[in-house]
């Protein structure tokens, strides 16, 4: 099965997400041990800066210890590795800036192609979290404000008009507020393809929350690197919702 086909699955899924500066070989298999355990569905891999060596590694380490899907969620053109299963081929249309939008592309194809990864085309919408993260800075792009529901909107009927298979909203790593249920259920509302959502989701309330509101797979990242336990707890409300 591809990973796109997962992603359309009519269920609710979690994605883990690891940034490989962040954690050593030992945070990543306990990551991976209690993901496979837990029944989580994806294992996102990347970070908007990296500053070490460190992704092929991870991704063997993760490989090593679950057989779920681990999908590349690049920050730039040096986060491809043929070891992954697939890759979120990310336009950043929440943005003005050229080179997210299609520019890092032209520059990454040729490697993607040789790669032979999966690519999954994917619009990236940056949501404001109510502080500066590294993706904005990284990106040179301004999020769209916390309560423009319309312009979300209307933006992610665009990436879906251009053929983009997923819609994913981001308020971002290190988020202070979550994306507001009452844009997601706008969104939500205005297209067909399957909507993704991260940032400032830490408790499996907040969870329960964005998935009422219809998000279809849930992205948590920086929680879990120091509460790696609680996957048990988030994959609760993922099972419990689906058990409806």
């Amino acid at each position: 099965m591809k990973v796109i086909d997962q992603f359309l699955k009519p269920q609710k899924q979690l994605a883990v997400l690891i940034d490989p500066d962040k954690l050593n070989d030992e945070q990543v298999e306990i990551v991976a041990k209690n993901a496979q355990k837990s029944g989580v569905n994806f294992l996102f891999v990347g970070g908007s800066l990296m500053t070490s060596d460190t992704l092929h590694r991870c991704i063997k380490v993760l490989k090593e210890n679950s057989n779920i899907p681990v999908v590349l969620f690049p920050g730039s053109t040096y986060q491809v590795s043929r070891d992954a299963d697939a890759m979120l081929f990310l336009s950043l249309i929440s943005g003005r800036n050229p080179d997210m939008l299609i520019g890092m592309h032209v520059i990454a194809a040729p490697y993607v192609k040789l790669s032979g990864v999966e690519t999954v085309p994917t619009g990236y919408m940056l949501i404001d979290s109510g502080q500066p993260t590294s993706v904005t800075y990284m990106s040179h792009s301004f999020p769209i404000p916390h309560d423009k529901k319309d312009i979300a909107a209307c933006t992610a009927m665009a990436g879906e008009m251009l053929g983009l298979r997923l819609i994913f909203m981001d308020a971002g790593s290190g988020a202070q507020i979550t994306i507001s249920e009452e844009m997601i259920r706008f969104v939500k509302g205005s297209i067909e393809v399957p909507l993704i959502i991260g940032g400032g989701i830490r408790t499996p309330e907040i969870a329960q929350n964005v998935l009422n509101a219809g998000a279809d797979t849930i992205v948590v990242g920086n929680h879990f690197e120091n509460n790696p336990e609680e996957i048990f707890q988030f994959m609760d409300v993922i099972n419990n919702y689906n058990a409806k």
